[in-house]
C-alpha cells in the first residue's frame, strides 16, 4: 500500500515526498550541500526609532552612567598606560625641549628617506605662490593651559590633569589690552587644554567684548565632558548668554571610537555635553547660538568628504541621541606630540609623512591658519600657531629646517612674547616658521 504521497508505508519517511535533485523547485531552493559550512550572520539590529518626546533609545541610563568627576577616571587609566609611563619618563630624564627635538628629527629623517625636501622649497618645486610673511591677523587664538580632564590618545597639546601650566591674570589682561588695539582681528579663539577650567576663562570671555566692540566672535574650543565636572554647572548657560560659538571635539559618532581615542566614559559625558548644550539653544535653528563638532581620525589615515560625513553625524546624533549642531569640520591629525608618538609605536611614521605629501593640496596654502592667526601661549608665548606652539617654534624665528638641527636649536629659540608689542599690526610682514608638520595642513582638507 502507498501513503497518499507515494512513498511505501512503514518507510521511515511517512508525510514526506522525495523531490528530484537535478533542479531547483524554487528561485530560493539553492542551499549548498556542505552544510556543515554554513555560518549564521548576527541578527539585524532593530530599526533606531526617534521620539519627539525626547525618550530616544541612546539615553537610556546616560545620567546614571555620567555622574562625578571624569578626572579620577582619566588618572587611573593613565597610571595603566605603559606608553603614557614610558613618556613620562622621557620627559623627567630628557626635558620637553629634547624630546621635541628629536620628534622633529624622526619626521625630517622620514621625509629624508621618501626624497621630500623641506616644506618651503616643496612649495617652491610645486610652484605655489607662496608669500611667507604675516599678514593682518584676524583671529587672536589664546592657549589658557594645559590643565584638562581628559588625556586624549591624539592630543597635539599632550593635555591631561597632571598639566598644571595655566595663564595668569597679568598675561590674560595684556591679550585683551592687544585685542583691544586690534581692529583688524574679529575674532578671539581661545583654547586649551580645557580653557574653560582655567581661572582666567570667563574673565576672558566676560570682557572681550567690553573691550573691543570691533569684536564679532568669541570661540570655545570645548571637550564637552567639562560641562559635567563639578563646579562647571552653570557653563553651558554662561557660554550662551555672551554668545559664544562653541566648537567641540567628536571623533566619531559610535562609543567605541571616541571611547578609545580620547578615555574611557568620554563618549557618554560628551552626548549628555551636547544636549546640554541644545537645552540651552545651541545649535538650534534661529537661536545665533552655533554650535560646531570637528572630527579627526583615529589612526594614520584622511578623514572623509566633510559635507558627506557631516550628513552622517546629523542622522545618527539626532535619531539616537535627538541631538542637533550647525556644522561638522573634519580635520587631519598633525604628526606632532602623541600622535607622533602613536605613529612610531607603529612603524607609520614614514607611511603617513608619504601620505601627506601625496595628498598635498594648493589649494589649502591660501588659507592657512598662520596667515591670519596670532597663537598665545598660556605663558604669554606668541606663535604662528597652535601646532608651532607645541614644537616651540615662536613667531620670528624662522631658520631654514636644512639648518634647523644644529647648535641652534638645541638653545631655547626666545621668540616673542605678548609683553613686545601692543597691536597684532606690529607682528605684520614677520617671517612664517615653517617645519615637516606644515604638510598636515596642506594634505587634503586640512588642519586647523
Amino acid at each position: 500500500a502507498r501513503a497518499a504521497g507515494g512513498l511505501p508505508r512503514g518507510s521511515g519517511e511517512a508525510g514526506c515526498r522525495r523531490l528530484s535533485d537535478q533542479k531547483p523547485v524554487t528561485p530560493d531552493f539553492t542551499t549548498d550541500v556542505n552544510v556543515a559550512e554554513i555560518r549564521l550572520s548576527k541578527p539585524k539590529p532593530k530599526p533606531k526609532v526617534s521620539n519627539p518626546a525626547g525618550t530616544w533609545e541612546g539615553l537610556q541610563g546616560l545620567e546614571e552612567r555620567t555622574k562625578g568627576s571624569l578626572i579620577s577616571d582619566t588618572l587611573e587609566e593613565m597610571e595603566k598606560d605603559e606608553e603614557f609611563k614610558i613618556t613620562a619618563k622621557r620627559l623627567k630624564e630628557e626635558g620637553q625641549a629634547k624630546m621635541t627635538l628629536e620628534e622633529r628629527k624622526s619626521r625630517r629623517r622620514a621625509l629624508d628617506n621618501l626624497g621630500v625636501p623641506d616644506f618651503f622649497t616643496f612649495l617652491e618645486d610645486q610652484k605655489v605662490a607662496q608669500d611667507l610673511s604675516r599678514k593682518p591677523s584676524e583671529v587672536l587664538q589664546l592657549n589658557i593651559g594645559l590643565y584638562c580632564n581628559q588625556a586624549c590618545a591624539h592630543c597635539h597639546v599632550e593635555s591631561s590633569p597632571k598639566r598644571k601650566e595655566m595663564m595668569d591674570r597679568k598675561t590674560a589682561e595684556r591679550c585683551l589690552r592687544i585685542l583691544e588695539n586690534s581692529p583688524s582681528v574679529h575674532t578671539l579663539d581661545i583654547t586649551g587644554g580645557a580653557p574653560e577650567m582655567n581661572d582666567q576663562f570667563r574673565f576672558l570671555v566676560e570682557n572681550a567684548r567690553k573691550r573691543a566692540p570691533h569684536l564679532v566672535e568669541i570661540i570655545d574650543r570645548c571637550n564637552l565632558t567639562v560641562l559635567l565636572e563639578p563646579g562647571q554647572e552653570g557653563l553651558a548657560d554662561f557660554l550662551a548668554k555672551h554668545n559664544v560659538r562653541v566648537v567641540a571635539s567628536l571623533p566619531c559618532y559610535s562609543s567605541k571610537n571616541v571611547n578609545q581615542q580620547r578615555g574611557k566614559g568620554v563618549f557618554d559625558r560628551s552626548i549628555r555635553g551636547l544636549r546640554m548644550l541644545n537645552d540651552v539653544g545651541y545649535g538650534k535653528e534661529g537661536t545665533g547660538l552655533y554650535l560646531d563638532l570637528v572630527y579627526n581620525p583615529l589612526g594614520g589615515f584622511l578623514p572623509p568628504p566633510q559635507d558627506a560625513l557631516e550628513a552622517k553625524y546629523k542622522e545618527e546624533l539626532k535619531e539616537t541621541f535627538g541631538i542637533e549642531f550647525n556644522t561638522l569640520m573634519t580635520i587631519t591629525n598633525m604628526p606632532i606630540k602623541r600622535f607622533a608618538d602613536f605613529l612610531v609605536r607603529r612603524g607609520e611614521l614614514e607611511e603617513y609623512m608619504e601620505l601627506l605629501v601625496r595628498n598635498f593640496n594648493p589649494s589649502t596654502v591660501e588659507g592657512l591658519m598662520c596667515n591670519n592667526t596670532v597663537n598665545v601661549s598660556w605663558d604669554g608665548k606668541v606663535f604662528d600657531c597652535d601646532f608651532n606652539q607645541q614644537l616651540g617654534l615662536g613667531t620670528g624665528t624662522f631658520i631654514p629646517e636644512s639648518e634647523a638641527f644644529g647648535l641652534y636649536a638645541a638653545k631655547e629659540t626666545g621668540g616673542l612674547t605678548v609683553f613686545d608689542f601692543s597691536s597684532v599690526s606690529d607682528l605684520n610682514n614677520t617671517e612664517i616658521v615653517v617645519d615637516s608638520h606644515c604638510f598636515g595642513c596642506t594634505a587634503g582638507m586640512g588642519s586647523s
